[in-house]
């Protein structure tokens, strides 16, 4: 009776001996630089010569508060940065340029989701030109790199070149 009980475990291991093993699994991709993500974003911005752009006026509470996350930043201590960010925020939800600086500190905690929710919003409630239309859609092109999106960085990089308004021809 008990020889009996052997063949089928016999025979399970002789199948599973004569398994062919799958491909491996593809490597990780390599870790995205996130430094050099917001570089390139704020880059963008820089390097815009469009014919408009918009600066807001501030409130001396969110520019205390942005002034302590760029203090934050520049120690690369980007949780303090994001909470400072987040603070100036809770006065002003719907201020754009703040939007577009806290998608970027999300970017350099490599946030990308977050990153690009938040520019995305900046982009809906801004000017839609200049500098930040830039940084908006170059975060944009950054996060869906980092995710591995093809389709949609074409896409943002096609986005990111109605940024410029060139300024009107005068005679």
């Amino acid at each position: 009776m008990k020889s009996h009980r052997l063949v089928p475990r016999a025979l399970v291991l002789a199948l599973v001996g004569c398994a062919q093993p799958g491909p491996p699994p593809p490597p990780p991709p390599p870790p995205v630089d996130t430094l050099a993500a917001l570089k390139a974003i704020r880059a963008a911005g820089d390097g815009l010569d469009s014919a408009v752009q918009v600066q807001p006026l501030r409130d001396a509470a969110i520019e205390g508060f942005m002034k302590r996350a760029h203090e934050a930043e520049a120690r690369q201590d980007f949780a303090a940065a994001a909470s400072a960010a987040d603070d100036a925020l809770m006065l002003a939800p719907d201020a754009p340029d703040l939007l577009q600086y806290r998608a970027e500190i999300d970017v350099a905690q490599a946030q990308w989701s977050d990153a690009e929710r938040l520019a995305l919003k900046s982009h809906q409630l801004g000017p839609k030109s200049g500098s930040l239309c830039a940084r908006n859609w170059q975060t944009v092109v950054e996060a869906r790199t980092a995710l591995g999106d093809a389709p949609t960085v074409e896409a943002a990089r096609e986005r990111l070149k109605e940024c410029r308004i060139k300024p009107l021809l005068r005679m």
